[in-house]
């Protein structure tokens, strides 16, 4: 594939994760169980322009209703996080969260692949509990994020 694929297939066999190249593609896909639920997770590089992505993929869509006040609480929940970004597909419902690095110039390391997956872990597995009340509990974006931060979920 290329030297950052190499990299990533490497770090991600290092940590004994299992995981499966989708198509001829350079992704890798695997599943994650955290504290509050399991989902699945692609780890994707572009050659080309130097850059890793990691991605973890919300368990449920999000109904139609509920996209807007999903979007407002994913808005409410990006501001002040230093690593990463949610994103919700408004077509599908589909919400991720996004780290990615650029290593133009540098080179790709276990260590700062360590960092940009495990701090996209820890961060969907924190926020799910609150885009769960959103969905579920109908419960108001503002009033989900201050749960999760305040660790009331």
């Amino acid at each position: 594939m290329g030297e950052l694929f190499d990299i990533v297939s490497k770090f991600f066999t290092d940590e004994e994760w299992y995981f499966m190249q989708l198509d001829d593609r350079p992704i890798l896909q695997m599943s994650f169980q955290g504290k509050n639920g399991k989902w699945s997770c692609y780890a994707q590089v572009n050659e080309e322009q130097h850059l890793f992505f990691f991605y973890s993929v919300c368990p449920v869509n999000v109904p139609p209703e509920k996209r807007p006040p999903m979007a407002e609480f994913l808005t409410r929940a990006n501001y002040g996080l230093r690593i990463g970004n949610f994103e919700m597909d408004y077509n599908d419902g589909e919400v991720r969260y996004k780290t990615s690095i650029d290593v133009e110039n540098d080179r790709l390391t276990s260590a700062l692949i360590s960092n940009q997956v495990y701090a996209n872990l820890w961060t969907m597995d924190r926020y799910l509990p609150g885009i769960f009340l959103v969905i579920y509990g109908n419960v108001p974006p503002e009033e989900a994020v201050r749960k999760v931060e305040q660790g009331e979920e």
